[in-house]
């Protein structure tokens, strides 16, 4: 097989699924007659001839796909006008916290952010598939431990969790605002909406500390 048709059988795979593909599904394409180095150089190669269009090739914790470049968004829009879901700033604390400080249980996060955190905010996250049980602590009841999963850093455009920016605690929440729920690889925006466990503007407040995971 030629580069060319190499290149024309993961360019047409990739722009056809609906999901990142893994390396394993990429050599897969070629029955492993292809080395997995060789894929990725040939990856490369499919970057740079995308690089001036509206589609770029990225690698995602998942895999590899297509996705439009952040300023198409504007344009891409117009052709879904309907309002994205929106989540309470309650919910997007919650994730910021597991995303920056994970693992966690429940009874954490209620200790940082100073109010209880409903079940109902917890479902949310995980029905999302942004978040997910990694263990349980050696302590009395032995609480959940949270932490974000990899469809929670393919929505953010990140391949690890060493990837999160570097931020000051009061920033985290922000991020997530402008740059993981906005991301061009994400299926939807976030937009904030008062919630009833959202602490009082007047009560003490610990936000998440920004720290590499």
């Amino acid at each position: 097989m030629t580069e060319t048709e190499v290149l024309r059988v993961l360019e047409t795979a990739l722009l056809c699924t609906d999901a990142p593909l893994p390396m394993a599904q990429l050599r897969n394409l070629f029955e492993d007659t292809i080395s997995g180095d060789d894929i990725r150089r040939h990856l490369a190669a499919l970057q740079l001839d995308w690089q001036d269009r509206g589609l770029e090739l990225v690698q995602l914790s998942s895999g590899w796909r297509f996705q439009s470049r952040p300023d198409m968004q504007r344009y891409l829009g117009r052709l879904n006008p309907e309002k994205p879901p929106r989540y309470s700033r309650a919910v997007l604390e919650t994730l910021a916290i597991i995303a920056w400080r994970q693992p966690v249980t429940r009874g954490d996060i209620e200790d940082i952010r100073g109010v209880t955190v409903s079940a109902q905010i917890i479902r949310t996250l995980e029905d999302r598939g942004w978040i997910e049980v990694l263990g349980y602590r050696d302590a009395p009841g032995r609480p959940a431990l949270l932490g974000t999963t990899r469809r929670f850093l393919d929505d953010l455009g990140l391949r690890a969790l060493d990837e999160l920016p570097e931020l000051d605690a009061d920033d985290s929440v922000q991020a997530l605002e402008t740059l993981a729920l906005t991301a061009s690889g994400a299926d939807s925006q976030a937009e904030l909406e008062p919630d009833a466990d959202d602490p009082k503007p007047d009560e003490a407040q610990q936000a998440p500390e920004a720290s590499s995971p």
